[in-house]
């Protein structure tokens, strides 16, 4: 598996061969939006940082056979502007471009109250990779590389940690950092002193490099 991070939550992950593209939202706007060789698009939720449909459109017209996976308030907004997805809701699971996928959870982590409350959806790419958008979702079987959301209004860095330690990933690497200052401060610091004496590796993605994981 190669994986690129373009920013924030906007990932390229290369699966035998296939491309996915996760969250291509309004942090990377400019590098989602000229990328190519793009197979699939998975997208958790509608916020704008993981949900950009100008960006989207872009992304569409670089890649006319690409397929989307998503869940049906996404789908929703998308039937709006006349682009065609594949649902995969919690529970849910599907092999697509002989890549598996599966989902689990159904809402966004609470920012307050019912502030932000979308239907949010955490998928498998492939059988190794978990990718939770804005939740902390146990998916209830074994996670080999995590996804690990470090920063936003709806947690601190306490609970991402914990969750990685709930999950106990071979290794982990930080999205949902976009809004962060340059250096990403303890965000990035505290979960590299914690979890690799726990045995979890936590890998943080140089902007823009693929790197094999």
């Amino acid at each position: 598996m190669k994986i690129k991070k373009l920013g924030h939550c906007c990932l390229v992950i290369e699966i035998d061969g296939k491309r996915i593209m996760t969250d291509p939202g309004s942090y990377t706007i400019d590098e989602q939006s000229v990328y190519t060789g793009i197979d699939i698009v998975v997208i958790t939720h509608e916020h704008p940082d993981h949900f950009h449909i100008d960006s989207l459109k872009k992304i569409i017209s670089n890649n006319s056979n690409l397929d989307i996976i998503t869940n049906s308030a996404v789908g929703k907004l998308l039937g709006e502007h006349g682009i065609p997805f594949k649902l995969l809701e919690d529970g849910q699971s599907t092999e697509l471009e002989s890549v598996y996928f599966e989902a689990h959870g159904d809402k966004h982590e609470e920012i307050y109250e019912e502030i932000g409350q979308v239907q949010n959806t955490g998928y498998f790419i492939g059988k190794d990779l978990f990718y939770p958008g804005d939740a902390f979702t146990n998916p209830g079987k074994k996670v080999d590389i995590l996804a690990l959301p470090v920063a936003g209004p709806w947690t601190n860095i306490k609970t991402p940690i914990k969750y990685a330690l709930e999950l106990k990933p071979r290794l982990c690497f930080p999205v949902h950092d976009g809004m962060l200052a340059p250096n990403f401060g303890t965000a990035h610091r505290v979960p590299s002193i914690v979890l690799p004496k726990n045995g979890i590796e936590f890998k943080v993605l140089e902007i823009g490099k693929e790197e094999e994981i």
